[in-house]
């Protein structure tokens, strides 16, 4: 079975969520408290998550992002740090607002489109 290519915004939060915390031997109780979501909804993800080879658990154990889980988290959270530096550094938008709009806006932009926004936070420093 080959995994998505494309997942929900509230799947890569999860990733997101399990890459900041670690990415190995997670524990559900704190991706619940970083999200602010009960561990039941964690349950539902992580086994989502599982059969798109994205986690491993064992059972009642930790939580570990696979290889693949790795390098979509490493993306999403790439895009997210781009996103919140643009809107800080070139913007002048607020340090909070900036957080909680980039990881709004992360899930709808291409790789290109990031990548574009980085060139433009370096030529804007160099100005």
């Amino acid at each position: 079975m080959k995994p998505k290519a494309h997942f929900s915004e509230s799947l890569e939060d999860y990733l997101e969520a399990i890459f900041i915390l670690g990415g190995s031997n997670v524990r559900s109780i704190d991706i619940a408290n970083r999200l602010n979501v009960s561990r039941a909804s964690v349950n539902k993800a992580v086994n989502t998550l599982i059969d798109n080879f994205m986690v491993r658990k064992q059972p009642y154990g930790d939580i570990s992002l696979t290889e693949y889980g790795l390098e979509v988290s490493q993306k999403v959270e790439n895009k997210h740090q781009i996103l919140r530096k643009f809107l800080i550094d070139v913007l002048g938008v607020e340090e909070t607002v900036a957080n909680n709009e980039a990881c709004a806006i992360e899930h709808n932009i291409s790789d290109d489109t990031a990548s574009k926004i980085e060139a433009l936070i370096n030529k804007t420093k160099q100005s």
